[in-house]
């Protein structure tokens, strides 16, 4: 299965190469972005050279980047974890600018990093427009169909998450215990890598207190009450989690209606098997009695929806005072609103919530997505249909 998702993403990644002298490849630890990467520089017609700025050998190397990286003229260089150096972003401009004068364009500096895209950004601002961004995320649902050899199983993908050694798994146990091991790693090595100054037990309690969250608003006020912390503190730990890519926060819809909005960000923990080790559901039967089921199957088809959509597609949740609500607003590329109501069950129905807020925002199209396979009109032109044949819709719009 890996093999098969690698080359998926391949055929991305070497065509940013084609195009731009640096790409940078960024996304959450251990879903395989160095095993992607050093795929492409078996294929590439370029002779590479990998660094692991995670071993001190490679920084050593570093240690006069300029003069180092300068020796690879012709070469396309891999920095792995590259977050951990930011001063090298500065040095990469220099390079580049003078390779181009000489005519070299394109493949040159190929960056991984653990880090989100704005994190990256604010390191890489000298980088404009030499510099093209693509987030590998864990399996994605339409990856997992598409590997042929494999049955894709949608409860052992909403159970266990999408990390390829927690999914791959041979059993639940396994799969557990990888994310217990990968939450512990998180904690006590990852944050204090990147300079935050957090105790790794303070951090994961913060964690284990969003996942009591997910699918809600955060009351901040709260939350640093029972930390003893400021609000700001709260915050600021939340953007963290979010830049590391943990954490998805969905804003509220700003459009103008004359109503109370709910103007906090909605939090969900983006992978569903790093938030069920959370709550301490090991396994369906567990998931399917517990009171966080709901919320938990919403998020986890949150995030699938917005793994298929790109820059041009805007999301948001809508939510007044009275308690309308829409889980998930899409506008189209095209300028429609997409109105999503998410259930578990294909025999639940929209709350009348739903309907008021669609009448409120003036939606394009109204959905059910639901985790059956049939698809059927409801009241008021609303259509339900399972999670994969929403995203089968969605990516060939988003073509």
């Amino acid at each position: 299965m890996q093999q098969i998702i690698k080359r998926q993403m391949e055929a991305q990644l070497l065509e940013a190469l084609h195009s731009m002298p640096v790409v940078a490849l960024i996304g959450p630890r251990q879903v395989g972005k160095t095993t992607l990467a050093l795929s492409v520089a078996d294929v590439i017609n370029k002779e590479t050279q990998y660094l692991d700025l995670e071993s001190d050998v490679d920084q050593n190397k570093l240690s006069d980047a300029e003069a180092y990286l300068k020796r690879f003229e012709g070469r396309l260089l891999i920095l792995d974890e590259v977050q951990r150096l930011p001063d090298v972003f500065r040095i990469i401009r220099g390079i580049v600018d003078e390779r181009r004068r000489k005519g070299e364009r394109n493949a040159q500096f190929l960056l991984l990093g653990s880090a989100s895209r704005e994190l990256m950004q604010h390191s890489s601002e000298t980088l404009a427009g030499r510099i093209r961004y693509l987030e590998l995320a864990p399996f994605s649902v339409p990856e997992l169909q598409a590997a042929k050899e494999w049955q894709y199983d949608q409860e052992r993908r909403w159970l266990r998450g999408g990390y390829p050694d927690s999914y791959l798994a041979e059993d639940d146990k396994k799969s557990w215990l990888w994310r217990e091991d990968f939450i512990a790693t998180f904690m006590e090595r990852d944050i204090s890598a990147l300079g935050i100054g957090i105790a790794p037990v303070r951090m994961k309690r913060f964690w284990k207190m969003l996942a009591h969250y997910h699918g809600n608003q955060v009351n901040l006020s709260e939350v640093g009450r029972s930390m003893e912390l400021s609000h700001t503190t709260v915050r600021n730990y939340m953007d963290i989690l979010t830049d590391l890519y943990m954490v998805r926060q969905l804003t509220p819809w700003s459009g103008n209606v004359k109503k109370r909005l709910i103007k906090t960000p909605k939090i969900y923990l983006r992978d569903s098997g790093l938030l069920h080790n959370l709550l301490q559901v090991h396994d369906m039967e567990s998931l399917l009695s517990h009171p966080g089921m709901g919320t938990s199957w919403e998020g986890f088809v949150v995030e699938q929806l917005l793994l298929q959509t790109d820059s041009r597609w805007e999301f948001s949740y809508y939510r007044t005072a009275a308690q309308a609500e829409i889980d998930l607003v899409l506008r189209t590329p095209d300028g429609q609103l997409w109105a999503i109501e998410i259930k578990r069950s294909s025999s639940a129905k929209p709350a009348r919530g739903f309907y008021e807020a669609c009448n409120d925002i003036g939606v394009t199209k109204a959905w059910m997505i639901h985790g059956g396979e049939e698809q059927f009109p409801l009241p008021h032109g609303v259509e339900a249909l399972g999670v994969e044949q929403f995203l089968a819709l969605l990516m060939n719009v988003s073509k």
